[in-house]
């Protein structure tokens, strides 16, 4: 089974606090939330516990999503210990929450050959995990498939870094990849080829424990420009999540649509539909 959830706390939240939003999800029937990090980790040990008791409770499924600003391939080393030391952050109070994963924005190319890049996060996030092994903590990292062609992330990028360092799997943005592709990755077809590609590469690791972000979203010739109500984008969300029912596979969907608990519902109602 899939879980649907909010990216963040619900608009209808009573109140804009974490454990407000989980009460929420709860209420509206949806099964997990994101915690967002985006503009830095400041949420305190002591409040993550509260959280973590809440989300418990309630059988919430909490992710975290780190800060935008990473980027593991800057020409600047300060900036890369920096980004590092995010994700480390990211990672202490994502275990405290009781998360079952980290999605991360990983790289720009900045230029420089895609392999170079690529062989460049590979040995920085190999380094995060390291550092994570020695404080005991296993919670999976996941590089976000990216929106824009000079981002660092597509398809093949995100599953080859997955193979190679240990604790680490995917993210699946369908959105991203629909404007990386400027209005292509958009029929039953093409959305069933990135998951058995997926599944492919990283077998039972991944199709039992997968996770997405789904959103309508605006693109152009460079890419995402910004995210967008399912019902007024192009998105074939129907088909998509037709595909995700045939395709077995387990884990989550977070939804990151401006209306957020209202596409989240329409997107798991439509997963119950073709789950009968």
């Amino acid at each position: 089974m899939i879980k649907f959830g909010t990216a963040g706390i619900p608009l209808s939240a009573k109140a804009q606090s974490t454990e407000a939003g989980i009460i929420r999800v709860k209420e509206l029937g949806l099964e997990a939330m994101e915690v967002e990090f985006v503009h830095g980790v400041r949420m305190k040990e002591d409040k993550a516990s509260q959280v973590q008791t809440v989300a418990e409770r309630e059988n919430i499924v909490l992710t975290c999503h780190a800060p935008y600003y990473i980027n593991l391939n800057s020409a600047e080393q300060e900036k890369v210990t920096a980004s590092k030391l995010r994700l480390i952050q990211t990672a202490r109070i994502a275990k405290v929450l009781g998360a079952t994963s980290i999605v991360f924005h990983p790289a720009f190319y900045s230029g420089k050959a895609k392999l170079e890049v690529l062989k460049k996060v590979i040995e920085e996030l190999t380094s995060v995990r390291e550092e994570l092994a020695k404080e005991d903590n296993h919670i999976i990292l996941r590089p976000e498939t990216t929106g824009k062609p000079t981002q660092f992330g597509d398809l093949a990028e995100t599953i080859l870094i997955s193979q190679e360092v240990p604790g680490v799997l995917p993210c699946i943005d369908f959105s991203h990849l629909h404007a990386r592709a400027n209005g292509a990755i958009n029929t039953y077809d093409e959305f069933c080829v990135v998951l058995e590609q997926t599944a492919e590469g990283l077998a039972e690791s991944w199709t039992e424990n997968a996770h997405f972000h789904i959103s309508g979203i605006e693109y152009g010739s460079k890419g995402e420009k910004k995210h967008l109500v399912l019902k007024e984008a192009d998105l074939k969300y129907k088909d998509l999540i037709k595909a995700l029912v045939n395709s077995g596979i387990k884990g989550t969907v977070i939804c990151e649509s401006p209306n957020l608990e209202e596409d989240a519902i329409l997107l798991q109602n439509i997963y119950k539909h073709y789950s009968r």
